[in-house]
């Protein structure tokens, strides 16, 4: 009798885990790590996807902001989380693709440790100078710059940045020398001022600065015209062929997450990207909506990681 009681109970247990294992996806809260602070690109966009999902799952959907280290912290953090869908990861592309090829010792591999879920969106950056630098385009820029060799210094206020500016320099065969600055405000604020007379940034702090004339807007990094700035054309139709860096923001999952959580993940996602009032939102603030497959984004982060490398390597550029 008592081993019949053990059995019974055994079965009971049993199935209760089992009904609670096998309730649909999500049965409890998501949290969605950012590794920025709050207000920053990666961290609207994450609340904006955030707020969709618990709209359509009926589930909270919690931002957890744990900004550092060129968002290793947040990425770690992630990358070591239980991959039962529970706990996501907003990330770009500098946590992505250029830090794989930054750090010697990542402690995450961006292909290995996790699965990609969706691209949300990509933006281009500009090619800004001083007013004072006697070129309208590219190809008077490159033209200058040679014949005044070392005499163009250019900020970043990024290693993404940086990577863009030092593609230009290796693309161009120009000599431009790099002075750091700490964030996309103050490398805007080196140009406006002349301490630096041009940077490649992002659009959102940019736009105001063009438009009052504090300076002159080039061109783009993407590969085509961008249509927030469509009057500016891309480095690339500039006559510096092949050269294109589109930086994005998207939704990752820790490795092991199953193949079905992913797949509804990657749906609500897409789905979200694609609704009119989140569409209107990304392209005012310079985004061009994306939404894609997971073996995409995949794909596409590898192809950046190897884009990405040699010119690190020959511009030895170092983690700050």
């Amino acid at each position: 009798m008592r081993k019949a009681r053990a059995n019974i109970w055994a079965l009971v247990l049993f199935g209760a885990a089992t009904a609670a294992w096998a309730q649909p996806y999500p049965a409890k809260p998501i949290r969605i790590v950012v590794g920025f602070p709050p207000g920053g690109g990666n961290d609207i966009i994450a609340r904006m996807v955030g707020a969709k999902m618990q709209e359509t799952w009926g589930q909270p959907v919690v931002i957890d902001n744990k900004p550092g280290a060129n968002s290793i912290i947040a990425a770690e953090f992630v990358a070591k989380s239980a991959p039962d869908g529970y706990t996501l990861l907003v990330n770009a592309t500098g946590g992505m693709s250029v830090n794989p090829v930054l750090y010697a010792k990542l402690p995450y591999d961006s292909l290995r440790d996790f699965v990609a879920i969706s691209m949300v969106g990509s933006f281009p950056l500009v090619l800004v100078v001083h007013p004072s630098v006697p070129a309208n385009s590219v190809q008077e820029l490159v033209a200058y710059a040679k014949a005044n060799p070392g005499k163009l210094n250019y900020s970043s206020g990024s290693t993404a940045f940086q990577v863009a500016s030092e593609m230009f320099k290796q693309m161009t065969g120009t000599d431009l020398r790099h002075i750091p600055y700490k964030g996309s405000a103050a490398s805007i604020t080196a140009v406006i001022a002349g301490e630096v007379q041009m940077t490649i940034v992002d659009t959102p702090p940019l736009v105001a600065q063009i438009r009052a004339g504090k300076v002159k807007a080039l061109a783009v990094t993407s590969a085509k015209r961008a249509s927030a700035m469509s009057e500016l054309p891309t480095i690339a139709e500039s006559g510096v062929l092949g050269y294109e860096m589109a930086l994005w923001i998207g939704v990752f999952a820790p490795a092991g997450t199953p193949r079905d959580v992913a797949g509804k993940l990657n749906a609500e996602v897409v789905r979200i990207v694609r609704l009119p009032e989140i569409r209107e939102k990304l392209d005012a603030m310079g985004v061009e909506p994306l939404g894609n497959t997971q073996e995409q984004m995949a794909e596409w982060i590898r192809r950046e990681i190897a884009k990405y490398g040699p010119v690190v390597k020959a511009a030895n550029i170092e983690a700050e």
